[in-house]
């Protein structure tokens, strides 16, 4: 029981550490706070730890480094992962806070599994996740029983929505400090959207040229 909780912890501490840098996911979620509300931006948030939950559980059962061995079809990915970003980060940037008659429709239903899936989607086309959780916790989960190999994914998306679900609530915090001005918001979030969109595409233009 003990070595359970211990491995849960470890995941749950990488699923935080990981959700910091400023990915696509949090943007999304930042973007769905600004533009829409909290429920919304925590619907991406909890659609991305699960997404990451998926993906840790793949690479604690070494799933990671088989996309490695395939950079062609890694290259693909990516390549259609930076074009899709590119299009998000346009529609993001031009968009306008969603009218409150429509905001207050989404409250009563509709909002969820659109913000979800748009989480669990960003994650998932980014086979690099799958990479990075299979080699950060293929040591951890090496010598680890299949108990212990669950309890460290289910931490990572436990710590990974944790993290996702501050930055909402900062996210929608800030929002009405910013008042007028928060339209600016998706503006930036748009222009980071873009430019991860740029390096993806390098990326995988880069790998597939190499394969």
């Amino acid at each position: 029981m003990i070595s359970l909780i211990v491995f849960f912890s470890i995941g749950a501490a990488a699923g935080v550490i990981t959700g910091i840098p400023l990915g696509p996911v949090n943007v999304a979620v930042i973007n769905a706070a600004y533009r829409h509300h909290f429920r919304r931006a925590l619907a991406v948030g909890l659609g991305g730890a699960t997404a990451d939950l998926l993906y840790a559980f793949l690479g604690v059962k070494g799933f990671g480094p088989l996309i490695e061995q395939y950079p062609r079809v890694k290259g693909i990915v990516l390549t259609v992962c930076g074009l899709l970003l590119l299009v998000y980060g346009f529609i993001t940037a031009r968009a306008e806070p969603v009218d409150p008659t429509v905001e207050e429709k989404e409250r009563r239903g509709g909002y969820f599994w659109g913000g979800f899936g748009l989480g669990f989607g960003l994650i998932l086309i980014n086979p690099g996740a799958l990479v990075a959780w299979g080699v950060m916790l293929g040591t951890h989960a090496a010598d680890a029983t299949p108990a212990e190999g669950t309890a460290l994914a289910v931490g990572v998306g436990v710590g990974s929505a944790a993290w996702f679900t501050f930055v909402a609530w900062a996210a929608d915090h800030g929002k009405r400090m910013l008042g007028k001005n928060a339209v600016w918001i998706s503006r930036i979030v748009g222009t980071v959207l873009i430019i991860g969109g740029l390096w993806f595409t390098g990326r995988g233009i880069y790998t597939l040229m190499a394969a």
